[in-house]
């Protein structure tokens, strides 16, 4: 029979709590024991001292009638004089010691083998008194009354913490299976079709919490990508469908031209076009590979010196569009190392010099700039175009989202998306700003 998970731990509350009073009670009866028979023991070894000294100050006769005396006070008292052989000579005690008398300090023992004394246990110390020996103690009745009482009342916490933990266990049950069930109902939720449904959290900042807000980070996740699989499906489909109309016609016009002349522009246009829908199949490509890509293939190396790369492969171009390139800080500054992916890093700044490259404004600038700030590394782009306003940044860094909503400029919408992505694998992010006029745009890396 397969023992469910709720039921297994109710068990093992239920184990541990009875392990728990067990080993308690065992370490109170014990300790309760060692004491009593050190008090036994105490006691014991006074009385026959005391005896020993009425002995020397007063021989047999006073050492009789102080045992008289005391036996007169205590029931359990064992005071009692015996020759070698162990026969009584006086005192209270069995007519013979089941045992050869020797001196001993203290000890447990059967006093006699016969009789009323027979099998009766005490506590005795035993010293020469002249030719004779003096056996002194207590019986062991009063002592036994109260380690039974002591040992059924550790019985009963044992019962009574067995009871406790069996509550327990079912109260932890309760609570862990409600807790569970609460998982359970938002993942079946979600599995039915409800990305909205969320595990939500208790107040805390237990286990389940934290698992919870794991789970709902997940779902998240999983919501934004289906929203954005849904705005890539429909981008795609409104944004191929034009450019393959265009193919379409261009091919047809192709075909049917009279002319040359007409013939070489319609396929002028067809490859316009063909190398346009290359592109966008390119960067989903570029995004779906950084998506894919794990932190494990960063590498170190000097962020300045791709800088550098970059800016020596751009600063001609921008050059030639009428635009001045700097870059900050110079080559010579201090050399960094840092775990990042050369290639998509790359990519990912070279899209953001392209983007200043058609938005910038004739005769401005572009600013390619590297900062390590706080434990970050900040590549900057930043140019004196239109900007994007704040309201429009969210729309441009999702897929396909243009803020032309016309569609009339060149471009997918797809850069930023790339770039976004590119820090995300690196553990950063992208932000946007204005630069008053133009745009900022910042790869924020971790280091």
């Amino acid at each position: 029979m397969r023992i469910s998970i709720t039921a297994r731990l109710a068990l093992l509350a239920v184990l541990l709590s009875l392990v728990t009073s067990l080993a308690l009670a065992g370490l109170i009866w014990q300790q309760t024991h060692d004491d009593a028979i050190e008090a036994l023991r105490r006691d014991t070894a006074q009385q026959t001292d005391a005896f020993a000294a009425v002995y020397r100050s007063g021989g047999i006769p006073a050492l009789a009638q102080a045992i008289a005396d005391a036996q007169a006070d205590d029931d359990s008292l064992v005071a009692v004089v015996v020759d070698r052989s162990g026969a009584r000579r006086l005192g209270v005690g069995p007519d013979k010691l089941a045992f050869a008398p020797a001196a001993e300090a203290f000890r447990i023992a059967t006093l006699g083998a016969t009789g009323e004394w027979a099998g009766q246990e005490a506590g005795i110390a035993i010293r020469p008194l002249g030719r004779d020996w003096l056996v002194s103690g207590r019986l062991l009745d009063d002592w036994e009354r109260t380690q039974r009482n002591i040992e059924r009342a550790l019985l009963l916490a044992v019962l009574l913490s067995l009871v406790l933990g069996v509550g327990a266990g079912l109260v932890l049950t309760r609570y862990v299976t409600r807790r569970l069930d609460r998982i359970a109902g938002a993942v079946d939720a979600v599995a039915a079709g409800d990305l909205t449904r969320r595990v939500g959290t208790a107040g805390g900042s237990d286990a389940f919490d934290r698992l919870a807000l794991r789970i709902d980070g997940m779902l998240d996740r999983i919501d934004r990508l289906m929203a954005e699989l849904r705005v890539v499906t429909d981008s795609i489909a409104h944004d191929l469908r034009s450019p393959i109309a265009r193919l379409r016609a261009r091919a047809e016009a192709a075909a049917t031209a009279s002319q040359p002349q007409q013939r070489e522009a319609a396929l002028a246009g067809l490859i316009a076009e063909t190398d346009l829908v290359m592109r966008m199949l390119a960067v989903l490509l570029e995004i779906s590979r950084s998506e894919a890509v794990t932190r494990d293939t960063l590498v170190s190396l000097d962020p300045a010196a791709l800088i550098e790369e970059i800016a020596d492969l751009y600063a001609p171009v921008a050059e030639e569009a009428g635009l001045r390139f700097v870059v900050a800080p110079p080559p010579s500054a201090p050399a960094l190392q840092a775990k990042l992916h050369r290639e998509l890093l790359s990519q990912a700044l070279a899209n953001l010099i392209d983007n200043s490259l058609r938005h910038a404004a004739a005769g401005g600038e572009i600013a390619l700039s590297l900062q390590a700030v706080s434990g970050e590394l900040r590549f900057t782009v930043a140019d004196r175009g239109s900007g994007i306003p704040a309201a429009d940044r969210a729309q441009a860094l999702s897929r396909f989202g243009r803020l032309d909503s016309a569609r009339s400029l060149p471009g997918a919408g797809l850069g930023l998306a790339l770039v976004e992505s590119v820090a995300r694998l690196h553990g950063g992010r992208l932000e946007l700003g204005d630069n008053d006029p133009g745009l900022v745009a910042t790869i924020v890396v971790p280091v």
